[in-house]
């Protein structure tokens, strides 16, 4: 079972024991074995143009003995996190999301680097069911689908066009091994995977956007 804790400026989850994580997240991207996924909150003058930033977070993550853990990095309010949970059939799906849009982007072209900070939407996803390694990378497939889905919803527009993601998004997939070859939208596992991802997701933006939209109609 899955724990989730809030010490700012990092939000834990505790995973229960290890297993693998697939993610392209700052600390251990690709595929890893991890018993914890973190995101260390930070700001824009935590992050000075000339640093480097993984030999900073190298540092920041061994003074909390957490080397060993898949880190995300994101300057939204980590309080703010969303979860939801999505069951189909055998198969239950928790997502942990943190989502902000200062940095939002539309796939297929690009906006200069945002002045407003670097508030991204960092995603992880946790299933208790096995899979194998190609399920978990079609399982990755469907939360991207789901976050998509959820930022084009809320009809935030940039010059490009309705904003589809974040320059900077971050998604990680736990799950343990396991003999499901697919995880695709016709299975249980992605019905849940897709589901508990674009309700999280879908909160998130939904706060985020809250404000400006009642400025905008105040």
């Amino acid at each position: 079972m899955s724990r989730l804790h809030l010490d700012r400026p990092w939000l834990s989850l505790d995973l229960g024991r290890d297993m693998p994580v697939l993610s392209w997240a700052v600390n251990r991207p690709g595929q890893v074995l991890a018993r914890r996924i973190l995101w260390r909150e930070v700001r824009n003058a935590d992050l000075p143009e000339d640093l480097d930033v993984e030999d900073w977070l190298d540092r920041d993550l061994a003074a909390r003995q957490a080397c060993d853990a898949v880190c995300f990095l994101t300057s939204c309010d980590i309080g703010s996190y969303c979860e939801a949970r999505a069951t189909a059939g055998a198969v239950t799906a928790r997502a942990v999301a943190t989502v902000g849009l200062s940095n939002a982007e539309r796939v297929g072209s690009r906006l200069p680097p945002s002045a407003h900070g670097w508030g991204t939407i960092n995603i992880a996803v946790v299933l208790e069911t096995g899979l194998t390694d190609a399920a978990r990378l079609e399982a990755m497939s469907i939360a991207t689908q789901a976050r998509t889905v959820a930022i084009a919803e809320t009809g935030l527009r940039l010059a490009t066009g309705i904003a589809t993601g974040t320059g900077t998004d971050c998604i990680a997939i736990a799950a343990p091994e396991g003999p499901p070859r697919y995880a695709g939208l016709h299975t249980e596992a992605g019905e849940a995977v897709g589901r508990a991802v674009l309700d999280a997701v879908r909160q998130g933006a939904q706060a985020w956007t809250r404000p400006a939209k009642e400025v905008e109609h105040g």
